[in-house]
């Protein structure tokens, strides 16, 4: 069965037309909520799968407002509070070089380059000019890890082993 990857969580409804309230996990909006655009929305405690096309999407205070050419009023999208919202591992764009999906970072060993091991990737963090990685240690403590070209210094998705440079004071 084809992999799904998530674009964006349903956390609530938006005004009495059948609009969802989404908070996004993709950075790629413009094409995923795109109109005509199919996207699953997967409920989590039922494993229910269901196909949908964009209709219209918008941006309203931080969340993004989606409605599906399938419903058009409230009562036919309160069920949907909590799902998630994916696609198709087939529908995920190719990205250039030295550019990577979460998924593909997320699981990374993350090595210094003296070669000491300093944990298993498990959250990236998006705060503003650069994502943080999140680096579970064998010692369970959390390590934040700024992705700029200073610290990463060789990613192997294929092999999933990053190798950093340990500056002063960021362990």
């Amino acid at each position: 069965m084809e992999k799904l990857f998530n674009v964006g969580k349903i956390v609530n409804t938006q005004g009495i037309k059948g609009e969802l309230k989404l908070i996004s996990s993709t950075d790629f909006k413009e094409e995923r909520f795109q109109p005509g655009n199919k996207l699953l929305i997967v409920n989590g405690n039922t494993n229910e799968i269901l196909e949908v096309t964009v209709k219209s999407h918008r941006v309203h205070k931080n969340f993004d407002i989606v409605q599906f050419e399938e419903f058009n009023n409230i009562n036919q999208v309160e069920k949907f509070k909590g799902c998630t919202v994916k696609v198709h591992e087939s529908q995920l764009s190719e990205l250039d070089e030295d550019e990577y999906y979460f998924h593909e970072i997320i699981g990374c060993k993350v090595i210094s380059n003296q070669g000491e091991e300093l944990g298993i990737i498990k959250e990236i963090l998006t705060p503003g000019a650069n994502d943080v990685w999140v680096v579970k240690s064998s010692k369970g403590k959390e390590i934040l890890i700024p992705y700029i070209e200073d610290v990463v210094k060789e990613i192997d998705i294929k092999n999933k082993i990053i190798k950093i440079d340990v500056l002063e004071g960021l362990i």
